[in-house]
């Protein structure tokens, strides 16, 4: 409630009107003027304002991480060496458990919501087999992870930090106990660029459009005003009076559980509402569109949200699918190749992980569709079908 009226027009009284007027000494006093708008706050573009602001607060950033990171962890994987497929194999065992406490979903969700959020994922090899592989993989947070770059500008070392303890992770050809995956970043060369940092701008507006709403809520939905008091006399109101009527107003027509009630003015007492209303200023339409651009950002069609007004696909199946050629499955081959090059240096031999389309029931029509024409071409070879399928030659599994 605005009362700033009030006070107005106790100092136009007359005992105010007697007393000197004071003169500005700047000498650009007399250009200052009060606007109604003034410069847009943004959010801090760090990890950890990143993950708060843009995942934690914000509903539509929150659930368009969970479904790319949850879709990718759950895309089967095809491990083979480059020529037969390997469903016995010490890499196989280590993915599908990475460590005590995590299975493989939860070990790449983690690794893929840390790429979503910040731009990077960095996975710690701790211990080594006799194949020569790790133990265990864990996934360190990038907010406490600092690249130290070498003379030639590639990383010499990675340092992890918690509070005070630090731990340094030395790089080399021989050991490479940090595998650090990243999205492209055309400003930097030891960092990725997060897609929550491109959708940052849309989520604080959400963000902004749902604290607007709730205070409307919270001021008995409707925007602020004035009380105008008009005394028969001319005389303002005292000090007491003041106090009263503001404890009233906020005792009794603040807030969700006052919201309808009816305001009793008396005394000279008149309501003058001021600004604008939700329809208005289309709080609606705003909020609407800044969460299709944070979808838009995370590659993930409004449709799938609920967002009104997205006619892209036909149907909810058009854009599932979508959803899996454009978004999780280009996630998925650029985590899988990155892992496969990073254990096969550890192993000493070729390591391929590939995302397994066949498995994926939102790729069923287009598979099956592949599979019958290959099928019916007859002038082609077994293996150049099993080529166009995605198979090993030869027969091989």
């Amino acid at each position: 409630m605005a009362f700033n009226w009030l006070r107005s027009a106790a100092e136009t009284s007359p005992a105010r009107q007697a007393a000197p007027t004071e003169a500005k000494a700047s000498a650009v006093g007399a250009a200052v003027a009060w606007a109604t708008t003034g410069r847009a706050a943004w959010s801090p573009r760090d990890s950890v304002s990143l993950a708060r602001n843009g995942f934690g607060r914000n509903v539509i950033g929150f659930r368009c991480v969970r479904m790319v990171a949850e879709a990718a962890a759950a895309v089967p994987m095809i491990l083979s060496d480059g020529v037969r497929r390997l469903d016995v194999h010490p890499a196989a065992h280590l993915l599908e458990r990475p460590n005590p406490g995590q299975v493989r979903a939860a070990f790449l969700e983690s690794v893929y919501g840390h790429l979503l959020l910040s731009g990077d994922a960095f996975v710690e090899a701790a211990g080594t087999l006799a194949s020569g592989l790790p133990a265990e993989l864990y996934a360190l947070r990038p907010d406490r992870m600092r690249v130290i770059p070498g003379a030639d500008g590639w990383p010499e070392a990675y340092e992890y930090a918690v509070g005070a303890k630090k731990v340094r992770f030395d790089m080399s050809p021989e050991a490479q106990p940090i595998l650090h995956l990243k999205t492209f970043h055309p400003l930097d060369d030891h960092y990725g660029m997060a897609p929550m940092e491109a959708a940052m701008a849309s989520v604080d507006i959400h963000n902004s459009a749902g604290g607007w709403s709730k205070a409307l809520l919270d001021n008995a939905a409707r925007p602020s005003g004035a009380i105008v008091y008009r005394a028969a006399d001319g005389g303002t109101m005292t000090e007491s009076q003041y106090r009263r009527l503001v404890e009233e107003l906020e005792e009794n027509h603040q807030g969700a559980r006052n919201a309808g009630r009816p305001m009793l003015l008396e005394g000279g007492l008149d309501w003058k509402p001021m600004g604008f209303s939700p329809s208005d200023m289309e709080f609606l339409q705003t909020k609407t569109a800044a969460a299709r651009d944070i979808a838009i950002a995370f590659g993930v069609p409004p449709m799938l949200l609920g967002i009104p007004g997205d006619a892209t696909y036909a149907n909810y199946q058009e854009a599932n699918r979508a959803f899996y050629r454009q978004t999780v499955l280009p996630l998925v081959s650029k985590v899988a190749a990155g892992f496969a090059a990073w254990l096969s240096a550890q192993a000493g031999e070729p390591i391929v992980l590939k995302p397994d389309l066949d498995a994926l029931p939102a790729l069923a029509p287009e598979r099956e569709a592949l599979w019958r024409r290959v099928t019916e071409a007859d002038f082609l070879s077994e293996d150049e079908k099993r080529a166009m399928l995605g198979l090993p030659p030869g027969g091989a599994r």
